[in-house]
C-alpha cells in the first residue's frame, strides 16, 4: 500500500496484490442481491474504459463529466480517465438541466456520462443546445433515448474498449501521469451565485492519502464501507479513494433512501455520512425509548450513564477503567448497547466519520456512551475534505478534532480559520479573481469559517459568510440555532431569519406525522393540516419547546416569532443546495410576505 501511487496505476497495482477479492459491491435491482466486483474485474473494467475513451477521443488534460448516482460504473470511469490523464466533473444526479449547462459550458464537457431516465432527460436538452457537449454515455441500459446517434448506453461504450487496440497509447499515457496533472474539477453549489469549479490535482489527492495514513492507521482491508453520500460530494469522494487506497470493500449505495436497508444489510464497520443521519438514527432510538415503561426508562439511563463514565471519562483518555465500571458497561452492553446497534446496523462498527454540518455534542455524546464510535470532523472541497477529525482517543468533545499532519492552522482576522497545505487546492477554475480572494497575501486560503485554535484542535464558532447582524448591532450565527432546534421531533426543517432585524424570527417545517400523532393524543380535533397549525393549542406547544431548547442562549440570539410552512424546503425549488445547505436568499425572497407578517405582527 503505497500512498504515492498515482490513481492512474492504483487500481492496476492493488489488483495484483488481491486479485479475485472483493474491491466493490453493488445491488442487483432485479433480486436485491449484493453482488461482488473483484479487483481484477475492477482493474480490467478501468482498462476497457479508459480504451474506448481514448478510441472517443478523449484528450489528455481534458474533462469529462458525471451526471449519476454513485454507481460502480462510475468509479470505473473515473480512474478510466485518471489512466488517460482526463479530468473528471462530478455533477449531483439531482441536478437541473440549467446547472447541467453551466458546469458543460464553463468545464467544457464534450463527453457526459448520465445514470438513469432522469438524468438523461435532464441531460438531453443541453445536449441539443451546447455547442459543447457532444456525446452522452448512459450507464442505466433501459434509459430510452430520444433516438439520436450521439446517445450511448454503458455497455457499447465498454465493447468498444474491448475491441480495442490503444493499449500501447493508453499505457504511454498512464505511465506519464503526473501529480500535478488535474484529477477533479469539483463544482461547489454555493448558496448565492453560480457555482465554482475547485480544481484539486492528483498532488491534493495523494497528500490526503498519505496524512489519513499516519491519522487513522487502524483501517485495513479487514474493513468494509458503504459509499452513501453522493461522489460529488468531497467527503464521499476522498473517503471512497482512501478505502481503494487501503483495500476496503466498498458497498455502492445507489439511492440514499435506501440506506437504512442498506445499512442492515451490510453491516459496515465504516461509512462517512453527514450530521443529518445520525440526527435521524438518535431521533429514532429515543423515540422508542420514550414507548419504554418508567422501569425500563430507567434502566436505560443507567446504562447510558455508565456507557459515559466508561467511554468518556477512561476510554477516550486510553485509560482502562476500573473493574466494577468495566463490568457495568459489559452488563449495560449485552443487555442495551448491543441491541440498540444491532437493530440499526453498526454492531461492527469501527468508525463513522461525519461532517459537512454541525453535529451537536448530545448526540456524539449519546453515541459514543453506547459504543458507536463517530469521529467528527470538518473540512471543505476546497480542502479535499479533511482539515481535522477526532483522533481513535484524546479527542474532545465540542471540537471538530486534531488538525491533520502537515496542514498549518492560523487564525486571522474576525477569527477565520486560514490553512496551508499540499491538500489546498489550486484554484477556481477560469475564476483567478474568485481565486486571489480565496487567499491572503502570505498565501493561506481563506475558509470563511471561524473559530478557535486549541491544544491543535479547532472550535468552529460560526460561518462568517453566514453571519446575521441585527439592527441592534449584535452578531448571530444562524446555523448554531437551527442546529439546536431542528433536534427536536417536531421539527423537520428550520430557517433562521434576523440579518439587520431587530430580533430573530423562524421558519419551521414541522415534523407533520409525530404532530399528528401528538394532535391524536391530546384530543386535538382538526380538517386539514392548515387547521391544525394554525390551532393556538400547537403554537403554544411549539413555543414551549423552543423557549426550552432557547434557555440558554443569549437574549438577542433567542427565537422571538415563528411561522409554519406545510412542506419543507426542497433541492426542486430552489431553497436547497445539493449539499442540502439552505439558500437563504432563494427563502428570504420566496417567503417574503412570511417574513414581513412576523415582523409587524401585533403582540400574540
Amino acid at each position: 500500500m503505497n500512498s504515492n501511487t498515482h490513481f492512474a496505476r492504483k487500481i492496476a497495482e492493488q489488483a495484483e496484490i488481491y486479485g479475485d477479492r472483493p474491491a466493490m459491491h453493488y445491488r442487483d435491482n432485479s433480486t436485491g442481491q449484493w453482488l461482488p466486483v473483484s479487483w481484477n474485474t475492477f482493474a480490467q473494467q478501468i482498462e476497457s474504459a479508459a480504451k474506448a475513451l481514448y478510441d472517443l477521443g478523449i484528450k489528455e488534460y481534458q474533462t469529462v463529466g458525471f451526471l449519476t448516482q454513485n454507481t460502480c460504473e462510475s468509479i470505473v470511469v473515473d480512474y478510466a480517465n485518471f489512466m488517460n490523464r482526463a479530468i473528471s466533473v462530478p455533477m449531483y444526479a439531482t441536478s437541473t438541466t440549467q446547472q447541467v449547462e453551466y458546469i458543460v459550458n464553463d468545464a467544457e464537457i464534450e463527453i457526459l456520462f448520465v445514470g438513469e431516465q432522469t438524468q438523461y432527460d435532464v441531460a438531453y436538452p443541453v445536449l441539443k443546445s451546447s455547442k459543447i457537449l457532444k456525446k452522452l454515455i448512459i450507464f442505466d441500459d433501459k434509459v430510452k433515448t430520444n433516438g439520436e446517434k450521439e446517445s450511448m448506453h454503458y455497455t457499447d461504450f465498454i465493447k468498444i474498449g474491448e475491441k480495442s487496440n490503444a493499449s500501447e497509447e493508453v499505457k504511454k499515457r498512464q505511465l506519464a501521469a503526473s501529480n500535478d496533472d488535474l484529477a477533479t474539477i469539483m463544482y461547489t453549489s454555493g448558496t448565492t451565485g453560480d457555482p465554482k469549479g475547485v480544481m484539486l490535482p492528483h498532488s491534493c489527492y495523494l497528500e490526503a492519502m498519505r496524512i489519513h495514513d499516519i491519522r487513522l492507521p487502524k483501517i485495513s482491508d479487514k474493513d468494509t464501507s458503504i459509499s452513501f453520500l453522493p461522489l460529488t460530494h468531497i467527503f464521499e469522494r476522498a473517503w471512497t479513494y482512501l478505502c481503494f487506497h487501503k483495500g476496503v470493500q466498498v458497498y455502492v449505495n445507489m439511492y440514499p433512501s435506501e440506506i437504512q436497508q442498506t445499512v442492515k444489510e451490510v453491516r459496515p464497520t465504516m461509512m462517512c455520512s453527514v450530521p443529518r443521519f445520525w440526527e435521524k438514527v438518535y431521533e429514532g432510538v429515543q423515540e422508542n425509548i420514550a414507548k419504554f415503561s418508567p422501569l425500563m426508562q430507567g434502566i436505560v439511563a443507567w446504562a447510558v450513564a455508565a456507557g459515559k463514565r466508561r467511554n468518556l471519562k477512561y476510554a477516550r483518555v486510553g485509560r482502562k477503567a476500573h473493574p466494577w465500571l468495566a463490568l457495568q458497561y459489559k452488563i449495560a452492553d449485552k443487555l442495551i448497547f448491543s441491541k440498540v446497534k444491532n437493530l440499526i446496523g453498526i454492531e461492527n462498527g469501527q468508525m463513522y466519520p461525519t461532517a459537512g454540518a454541525k453535529l451537536s455534542d448530545e448526540i456524539t455524546v449519546f453515541f459514543r456512551s453506547i459504543g458507536v464510535p463517530i469521529f467528527y470532523g470538518y473540512g471543505l472541497t476546497e480542502t479535499t475534505a479533511t482539515v481535522t477529525c477526532f483522533p481513535y482517543t484524546h479527542y474532545t468533545i465540542g471540537t471538530v478534532g486534531d488538525v491533520m499532519p502537515d496542514i498549518d492552522v492560523k487564525i486571522g482576522d474576525d477569527d477565520e480559520i486560514l490553512l496551508k497545505g499540499k491538500t489546498i487546492f489550486s484554484g477556481y477554475y477560469k475564476k483567478p479573481e474568485a481565486t486571489a480572494a480565496a487567499f491572503t497575501e502570505d498565501g493561506y486560503f481563506r475558509t470563511g469559517d471561524a473559530g478557535r485554535l486549541e491544544n491543535n484542535q479547532i472550535v468552529l464558532t460560526e460561518r462568517i459568510k453566514d453571519l446575521f447582524k441585527t439592527s441592534n448591532g449584535k452578531y448571530i450565527a444562524p446555523q448554531q440555532i437551527e442546529s439546536a432546534l431542528s433536534l427536536d421531533k417536531y421539527i423537520e426543517q428550520i430557517a433562521v431569519i434576523g440579518d439587520e432585524r431587530n430580533y430573530v424570527t423562524a421558519i419551521i417545517a414541522p415534523s407533520i406525522e409525530n404532530l399528528k400523532q401528538y394532535a391524536q393524543k391530546e384530543g386535538i380535533a382538526y380538517k386539514d393540516i392548515d387547521e391544525l397549525l394554525a390551532n393556538k393549542t400547537i403554537k403554544e406547544f411549539y413555543k414551549k419547546r423552543i423557549d426550552e431548547v432557547q434557555k440558554d442562549m443569549a437574549g438577542f440570539e433567542k427565537v422571538k416569532r415563528f411561522s409554519f410552512i406545510k412542506k419543507g424546503f426542497t433541492l426542486e425549488a430552489g431553497e436547497l443546495t445539493n449539499t442540502l445547505k439552505l439558500r437563504r436568499a432563494v427563502i428570504l425572497q420566496k417567503y417574503g410576505d412570511l417574513i414581513e407578517e412576523m415582523y409587524n405582527r401585533k403582540e400574540d
